[in-house]
């Protein structure tokens, strides 16, 4: 029997996707942890636990549940217990991801819209104790998905996969929990990100009308370092931040209608607008855990540089033998 186009698509997508984003965030951890990119290194730190974040999503979602349900439908991790594990170290990895980006962006409006609150905020040491707070929380707070699955099938009395338990959808506790998943992951990521966005560039927009105007008319025809400093530094901001919001959409939208109409998660009509919408929603939302990386290269000189030394170390051998 024929699969329907959407697993097709899947069958393909996400092996392409795992492949493309693993090594692409290991060198981005591996680029930002040596220090040499030019960054402070309090932005450098949420920068490489945004890159962990995003590659730990690829491993549980991607790797460990969408490619090896496709591949490995009955291998030992898909025991139940196992199962389930995964799937809360899934949401808690997607949690991390996106929280973690909320207060990378709350970082740099503190930075650069609140001087009297920079000099203690903006420090390696409150961005460590931020980053284990944000990870701490998303753990404990996706502990109940571990509970809301029970197994879909049952062979030689050994439980397989995972399926969300029937009284999900009805049980006032577990209502209450997808109403608070909801709210805590996209719904307040949203706002938030849009707003200190929106105040971030009103600031800088504002800072350099004042600055041009104390420059003088001829301030157009100069170089001036700090505004090619606010320039890259709203370029990185939004671009990090207006990807993570356009990739999560649908995703986002899908809650909504799991909240609102009759529908339900991981249902198996594969022909069912709403089906199509929500795994359209989860490849999307996979996607955001490839796109910094690329955002890094195309924005960030520095980070193109660096990129560039790390392809050619392993040629020059080769280079000079062909010398």
């Amino acid at each position: 029997m024929r699969q329907p186009v959407i697993i097709q698509i899947e069958s393909i997508y996400y092996p392409i996707l795992a492949a493309v984003g693993i090594p692409a965030n290991l060198v981005t951890i591996v680029i930002l942890s040596r220090g040499s990119y030019g960054l402070s290194k309090c932005i450098t730190r949420y920068l490489v636990a945004m890159a962990a974040a995003d590659l730990l999503v690829l491993i549980f979602e991607v790797i460990l549940y969408e490619t090896k349900d496709a591949n490995f439908p009955y291998s030992f991790l898909n025991y139940t217990p196992i199962c389930c594990l995964n799937l809360t170290l899934l949401f808690a990895s997607i949690d991390s991801s996106v929280w973690l980006t909320v207060v990378f962006t709350f970082d740099r409006f503190v930075s650069i819209c609140c001087q009297k609150l920079q000099t203690n905020y903006c420090t390696e040491k409150t961005a460590t104790v931020v980053i284990a707070v944000v990870c701490s929380l998303s753990v404990l707070e996706n502990v109940p998905i571990y509970f809301i699955h029970e197994p879909r099938e049952i062979i030689d009395n050994v439980p397989w996969s995972c399926n969300l338990r029937s009284s999900f959808y009805t049980l006032p506790i577990w209502v209450a929990f997808l109403w608070l998943e909801t709210i805590l992951t996209p719904f307040v990521p949203f706002v938030l990100i849009l707003l200190l966005n929106a105040l971030t560039i009103r600031h800088i927009v504002l800072a350099n009308r004042v600055r041009r105007g104390l420059r003088g008319n001829n301030a157009e025809n100069q170089n001036d370092p700090e505004m090619e400093k606010r320039r890259k530094s709203i370029i990185l901001l939004l671009a990090i931040s207006g990807s993570f919001i356009l990739l999560w959409m649908v995703n986002f939208l899908f809650y909504i209608c799991v909240q609102f109409a009759d529908t339900q998660f991981l249902d198996a009509k594969y022909n069912d607008p709403f089906t199509i919408m929500e795994q359209s929603g989860y490849m999307l939302r996979a996607l955001s855990c490839c796109t910094n990386t690329f955002i890094y290269a195309v924005s960030q000189s520095k980070f193109r540089d660096e990129l560039k030394n790390m392809i050619k170390r392993p040629l020059a051998p080769i280079t000079c033998l062909f010398n």
